[in-house]
């Protein structure tokens, strides 16, 4: 079976739903930062703010993924 960790899965499905709230908020951010970059490409700080959205939309995989790894089989 290999990578059987069940219990990772189900301690970690709280903190991947508050993860996940976080990762909706962070594509609304990335929309405006991708609008904002694209109307005026001088403002650097756009791309930085849509870069760190788009790690919070990624955040509900890495913290399943992290609680996974952490409970031994």
């Amino acid at each position: 079976m290999g990578d059987c960790r069940p219990l990772g899965f189900l301690i970690g499905l709280p903190f991947a739903f508050v993860s996940l709230i976080l990762s909706l908020v962070g594509a609304v951010v990335w929309t405006i930062g991708s609008v904002l970059t694209c109307l005026c490409p001088c403002c650097i700080c756009c791309a930085g703010i849509a870069n760190l959205a788009v790690s919070l939309v990624k955040l509900p995989i890495k913290i399943i993924q992290w609680f996974i790894d952490l409970i031994p089989c």
